[in-house]
């Protein structure tokens, strides 16, 4: 695994050892990555990954985040409840050297700890086999972790549902061999 593009393009990222941790490929993360810079997100800036402050949540290896930062996102957020995605994201995170652009938390995506500030990018990966991906985007929203306007990037399975939760507009979805990717934004009442 790498970083794709940006200020560390080329580095090498700490991959899981077993099957437990299933990272996004190298491949679908630079597809997800170019048409988030080549989309009109509606927020009236060049790019929605410019500064933005990301929430990587089911964070595994942390490389949505990680490439993320490594594209000019001002700060992310790792979070994850598995001791070893947590391992993992740390030695990424220390790697690269964006210890002081982030922050590691060890809690539940449903049952999320409130936020120092709302985020503008959210990726949320969950296990698959777990079809929680909408209660886990509707807890994050309640605890105030996705700001108005956000672009959330869900990876589920193929045989997931594809209708969002309230306040979420569909934007758009991929399919990329059995992975989906959803493109949502936040249309917080």
């Amino acid at each position: 695994m790498r970083i794709v593009a940006g200020k560390h393009k080329g580095k090498s990222i700490y991959g899981p050892a077993g099957v437990e941790i299933r990272p996004t490929s190298d491949r679908v993360r630079e597809a997800i990555f170019n048409i988030l810079a080549h989309s009109d997100w509606g927020q009236n800036v060049p790019s929605c990954i410019q500064g933005a402050r990301v929430l990587d949540g089911f964070c595994g290896t942390g490389a949505m985040g990680l490439e993320a930062l490594s594209r000019g996102s001002h700060f992310a957020t790792f979070i994850d409840n598995n001791v070893t995605s947590l391992d993992l994201c740390k030695r990424n995170v220390t790697s690269l050297g964006e210890t002081e652009a982030s922050a590691i938390l060890s809690c539940d995506c449903l049952n999320p700890v409130k936020p120092e500030d709302p985020c503008d990018l959210v990726f949320l990966d969950p296990p698959y086999k777990n079809k929680i991906i909408w209660d886990a985007l509707t807890a994050l929203s309640n605890a105030g972790w996705i700001a108005k306007g956000a672009v959330c990037i869900l990876e589920t399975g193929n045989k997931q549902s594809a209708e969002p939760p309230k306040n979420f507009e569909f934007r758009s979805q991929r399919s990329y061999g059995s992975t989906i990717i959803t493109f949502l934004t936040y249309q917080q009442n």
